[in-house]
């Protein structure tokens, strides 16, 4: 009896290690799998998940301080610095919580295990190293410039993320690809560095000599130029005194910019994309090779019990011992259901290992989300109600009317754009808006008599279009309350939390916000939308990997360049004379005062920031650190992170085109994805040798055979 419960608890573990691609490759004793179901349940897992957020939300309450509400130097209060222990309490009780973590899991794997494991070892030399750090930082009263510990955090991030290990993996395989390619880029600045060096070497007339001037003076600042180009930060300033000089220079420019951004940069986007896909495939394969690896661990122990007949050659395992173990199982319900209902329509009492492993192919299939049935009236004339209300038509007729109200709201704020608040008459506006909510709340009532309730707020076009008539009818009463229905010459004095003219703009907002309904009936919008929110909901790894190079290089910055800029007070330059710049935001104004073309700005928003703060940064004599510091950053940024999510989105869009021309059209069923299925297609399904090979090598479970 013991053993059949050491057996079922051991299945129980194994289908959960299944269901979440995780390692079988754990200790199985009973006090172990207790240990371990305790370890990665929701409340253990919540408590680790708050750590990190609190450990890494620390940065912003510690010296230098962000809670102030604007970021304007001039105008902004004191920052509160908290005094020195209390972060340091914070950060004390982290680690403890990170020493458990890290111990449970060295235990639960093994010592031999451990040593293999390189992110745990890993895990710990972080640990000790911000003990350490943390223990420098107490002897010197919180004084200390560099605190190490604080780049580190984000390693507690990555190292509790199955995926995003496994992203970081994957990009790590990619890099002697991308390396190449950046090593032509390489290739490509140089020669042009030299060529320009060349091409506007200092003359004798010192009025023709702008373009070295101002950008090809030496070989550190003709390089700065050229790299600022690729990005078209600082496009066509660095040309301009070269091209009036003679326009022939054009040719120069138009041959880098052509070679660089059109031909290399885009072909680093066709490696990553090809490379990285590929190193993805293998990472999901291995992850689809742990399920399989699972399930087989299951199967092999659940056969062991004394249910299952010991005197077959071919090793079964009984129906009624996989339902007690399907009982005790945390699975999504749904798969839970249908494969407990497979179990009871099967007419075996006895489930082969392939039996067994088909089962569980419920976990690879689309979530899929079936929606309530429509009431059943029994009224003539409801039946009638439902039929038209219910018919697509109608949800066509209220996108035309959502058209009308959006158009008429154009037209109301292009003729009142000129017009002072004392001149403006709300009373157009706030009638028209009268009527339109009012056809929301019809148009939202006869839905639900048709549909259903249940069924209604199945939709999420449904949920998001009801959600805000509510909030509309509820503003719109507000404002009936507190200023008297709309009549010509409406526009009364500021009453309450918000004026007349607030109140019609919010309005006015969640109206145009309302438009987005349309989305659903417009098929090839629908699929971008969808492609976009699979993103936001599967690929978490990037989002988490994104925030990682944020944490670090944001830390790294304020470490390097603390002191750098003086945000009050006059700024020396490299001869000690004072530059009149009173604030950052000075040098900012003047910086983009030139710059007129606010399209352009917006266009080259993140390369602009970059150029300007190189040019702030050189004032104070550390303009190499900066190069090096922001050159980093644009190349993990924006040209190796970008392209990876390029990368990934072009793989989602195909993926969903692809599906859409192949599975037919069900009202009734929406198929939801996630990462792991993207692949499904592609993926090869392990041999019974391969699963057997790998369990017996399993360094805490003995087989029988």
């Amino acid at each position: 009896g013991a053993d059949n419960d050491l057996y079922i608890n051991q299945a129980i573990v194994f289908i959960e290690d299944a269901i979440q691609y995780r390692s079988i490759n754990h200790r199985v004793d009973s006090k172990s799998l207790w240990l371990y179901r305790w370890y990665y349940s929701r409340t253990c897992q919540w408590v680790l998940s708050l750590t990190i957020t609190i450990i890494l939300a620390l940065v912003f309450i510690e010296k230098p301080s962000s809670l102030t509400i604007t970021s304007d130097v001039r105008y902004r209060l004191t920052a509160w610095n908290p005094p020195c222990g209390l972060t340091e309490s914070i950060e004390l009780l982290c680690f403890l919580v990170f020493m458990v973590d890290v111990s449970v899991k060295s235990y639960l794997i093994g010592w031999e295990e451990f040593w293999k494991n390189k992110w745990l070892v890993a895990y710990i030399l972080t640990l000790i190293v911000s003990l350490t750090d943390w223990i420098v930082s107490l002897s010197f009263f919180c004084t200390e410039a560099v605190r190490i510990r604080r780049i580190l955090r984000p390693f507690f991030l990555l190292q509790n993320s199955s995926m995003m290990k496994k992203t970081l993996k994957s990009i790590n395989s990619t890099l002697p690809e991308m390396a190449s390619v950046l090593l032509l880029l390489a290739v490509h600045l140089s020669l042009f560095t030299m060529f320009a060096m060349l091409l506007f070497a200092r003359t004798k007339d010192g009025q023709q000599d702008k373009e070295w001037v101002g950008y090809f003076r030496n070989l550190p600042d003709s390089l700065t130029s050229l790299l600022v180009l690729l990005t078209t930060a600082n496009n066509p300033d660095v040309m301009i005194p070269a091209y009036s000089k003679n326009r022939a220079y054009s040719i120069f420019f138009i041959l880098f910019t052509v070679l660089g951004n059109l031909f290399l940069m885009n072909l680093l986007t066709a490696i990553i994309y090809n490379q990285f896909r590929g190193y993805l495939l293998k990472s999901v394969q291995s992850s689809l090779f742990r399920r399989r690896l699972g399930i087989r661990a299951a199967f092999e122990v659940l056969s062991s019990t004394k249910e299952t007949p010991a005197n077959t050659q071919q090793s079964y395992v009984s129906v009624g011992a996989l339902l007690r173990v399907l009982q005790k199982v945390e699975m999504d319900s749904c798969c839970k259901q249908a494969i407990v209902r497979s179990l009871r329509t099967c007419s075996c009492d006895q489930l082969s290992a392939a039996q067994f492993q088909k089962l569980f192919e419920e976990l690879d299939k689309d979530a899929i989300k079936q929606h309530p049935p429509s009431p059943e009236y029994q009224s003539h004339f409801m039946q009638k109600m439902q039929i038209a209300f219910g018919h697509p038509y109608f949800g066509y007729l209220g996108n035309v009317v959502a058209l009308a109200n959006i158009v008429s709201i154009c037209v109301v704020l292009v003729m009142d754009a000129d017009k002072q608040p004392s001149e403006r008459d709300d009373f157009f506006l706030g009638a028209i808006n009268f009527v339109f909510i009012l056809y929301y709340v019809l148009e939202m009532l006869l839905k639900i008599l048709a549909m259903g309730l249940k069924r209604y707020l199945s939709y999420a076009s449904n949920t998001f279009d009801g959600l805000l008539t509510v909030i509309l009818l509820v503003l719109e009463i507000a404002t009936f309350a507190v200023y008297g229905f709309p009549h010509p010459g409406w526009r009364p004095e500021f009453t309450g939390l918000l004026s007349l003219w607030d109140m019609v703009r919010l309005v006015n907002m969640l109206i145009v916000f309302r438009f987005l309904r349309i989305i659903p009936n417009m098929k090839f919008m629908a699929l971008v939308v969808t492609t976009l929110l699979d993103l936001v909901k599967n690929l978490r790894a990037f989002a988490g990997i994104l925030v990682v190079v944020f944490y670090t290089f944001a830390l790294t910055g304020v470490m390097l360049f603390k002191g750098a800029v003086v945000p009050l007070g006059n700024i020396s330059n490299n001869n000690n004379e004072k530059v009149p710049y009173k604030s950052i935001l000075q040098v900012v104004v003047l910086y983009f005062k030139e710059k007129c073309d606010l399209m352009a700005l917006f266009r080259h928003l993140q390369a602009e920031v970059i150029y300007f703060l190189l040019y702030l940064l050189c004032i104070n004599l550390i303009c190499r650190w900066a190069k090096i510091y922001f050159v980093a950053w644009w190349l993990i940024s924006s040209v190796i992170w970008v392209n990876l999510f390029v990368a990934l989105l072009l793989e989602n869009f195909i993926h969903k085109w692809d599906r859409r021309c192949h599975r037919e059209h069900l009202s009734d069923i929406e198929y939801q994805r996630t990462v792991e299925l993207m692949f499904r297609d592609v993926l090869e399904e392990p041999t019974e040798e391969e699963l057997m090979e790998k369990l017996h090598q399993h360094p805490h479970l003995q087989l029988c055979r």
